[in-house]
């Protein structure tokens, strides 16, 4: 199903002398840019108000969010990247290898909050929508690109990763629409320029990179491909191998037990090989992730780009990352609406009538799919009343955290955290032993293994060194004070 050109020829940039078919599927002048910005801005609202909404709501699904803004807040203060979330001390290159999250520190100098990773993130996303919807006006013409661009930007994948907060693929999710769109209008040298610094976004994307060494090999531009394909591959190797482990105190890449166990389970390579397949879960992504272009995605070389990514998530044993919820297929949108363009262009060129006819609504089936599946999505909840009414619980843990001091050092769980991170030093609950924090915060409702009826003894258990006392309980929030002197041996952060 995969056409390498429309000629026939292996080498792209060879035209026959009859240019119809492509001249039909690219207009002579580009569509103004307006329509397409007035779009993203829509969508970058649209993104941000949903996000927004959950974090004031303290509806934050993971502790992801908390441990970016540790991440941003070191850069800010020319630190280095400790997130004392992961323990502390805790340098987070040892974990995933993404330094690119620096470039946000401007926007952190402005407005220091976590609520400015979640503006970043919506506004990243809604750029890539301009990138991909004029990509396809100008291969597609009419008006295919503003379909394009809504039934991209109301996609689930990128959808599910608003709700899951702030995760350093943002970054990495504009500069695949850019090369996918050099790729498609055959501007080679960019498209290997804008594939370079995804190596500098997450350590898994060198492999990304050599993906797109291998279509420009298909493409015919052999050498271009060849090298960047290399690039790709010893760069995904010198991080997994060399940098992570040399800033991890494990001195390993963690990451790997992902797929070589399952739960204390040891698992071969060769089963994990054999079980990538085996769970609907994982089918129901796969078909949801071509589907939702018309199936059109799988007519173009640029599909292979996905493999990396569902390649290491369908090996992986952790059920998190098979499924459609998280944020881990934002990364592929901009892959597969290309995609479905590209294939929709070569459609029209087909010898196969039937090909041609349904490339003619393939667009605005894949436009319908997106805006029905979005029922069903999280930016529904925009459209509910009650997404938008102050909640009891919101207004109980404000009160808590107006208990925290300012630069003191809290122990908590994952629904007041990242409303700490941008003024207070954080550590995970339980995550700290011997630090003897400042403050002990939870939240009794959390989901706790087993219910804390007695919060202070729960927090000395955590902390034999210190004594807690309760200086605030709204709802199930509780606020616990150290009463006694930080003990002789334990390091402050960013004291002593």
């Amino acid at each position: 199903m995969l056409d390498l050109n429309q000629n026939g020829t292996d080498v792209p940039g060879e035209k026959e002398p009859d240019p119809a078919p492509e001249a039909a599927a690219r207009p002579p002048h580009p569509a103004p840019p307006r329509p397409y910005l007035v779009t993203a801005a829509v969508l970058c609202a649209v993104y941000f108000l949903y996000a927004y909404l959950r974090y004031s709501h303290f509806h934050s699904p993971s502790w992801d969010l908390g441990i970016f803004e540790q991440e941003v807040r070191a850069y800010a203060g020319f630190h280095a990247p400790v997130v004392d979330i992961k323990g502390p001390g805790y340098l987070i290159l040892g974990d995933h290898f993404s330094p690119v999250v620096a470039l946000l520190v401007p926007l952190y100098w402005i407005w220091p909050s976590a609520l400015a990773l979640l503006f970043a993130q919506a506004a990243l996303f809604a750029a890539s929508a301009v990138v991909v919807g004029r990509t396809a006006q100008q291969i597609l013409g009419g008006r295919s690109g503003l379909c394009v661009t809504v039934a991209y930007g109301l996609s689930w994948g990128l959808q599910e990763a608003v709700k899951a907060e702030f995760h350093e693929i943002a970054l990495a999710v504009p500069l695949v629409a850019l090369v996918c769109r050099a790729l498609v209008l055959e501007r080679w040298r960019a498209a290997v320029l804008w594939a370079l610094p995804l190596v500098l976004v997450k350590e898994d994307l060198g492999v990304t990179v050599a993906a797109v060494g291998l279509v420009l090999i298909l493409l015919g531009r052999r050498l271009q491909g060849l090298l960047l394909a290399v690039f790709g591959i010893c760069a995904f190797a010198l991080t997994v191998l060399v940098l992570i482990p040399a800033a991890s105190s494990a001195g390993t890449y963690d990451y790997w037990t992902k797929i070589e166990k399952n739960g204390e389970q040891e698992v071969s390579l060769f089963d994990s090989v054999l079980g990538v397949l085996n769970s609907s879960v994982k089918i129901e992504m796969l078909v949801f992730l071509v589907g939702i272009t018309a199936f059109m995605a799988l007519r173009s070389p640029l599909i292979l780009l996905v493999l990396p990514t569902l390649g290491w998530r369908l090996l992986s044993q952790d059920s998190n990352h098979w499924g459609m919820v998280w944020h881990y297929s934002a990364i592929l949108m901009p892959v597969v609406f290309l995609a479905m363009a590209d294939g929709v262009r070569r459609s029209r060129a087909s010898t196969r009538p039937w090909l041609v006819s349904y490339a003619k609504v393939a667009v605005p089936v894949a436009t319908a799919i997106a805006v029905t599946l979005t029922q069903h999505l999280p930016l529904r909840d925009l459209l509910r009343p009650e997404t938008y009414a102050t909640e009891a619980r919101a207004e109980e843990a404000e009160r808590a955290l107006e208990a925290i001091p300012v630069g003191a050092r809290v122990e908590t769980d994952i629904t007041l955290m990242s409303h700490l991170t941008s003024n207070r030093t954080v550590y995970w609950i339980g995550g700290a032993p011997g630090t003897a924090p400042d403050v002990v915060a939870i939240n009794r409702d959390f989901g706790w293994s087993q219910p804390i009826d007695d919060p202070v003894a729960y927090a000395q258990q955590l902390h034999p060194e210190g004594r807690y006392r309760i200086t605030r309980q709204a709802g199930p929030f509780v606020v616990m004070e150290r009463t006694t002197p930080v003990p002789g041996d334990v390091r402050v952060p960013g004291k002593g």
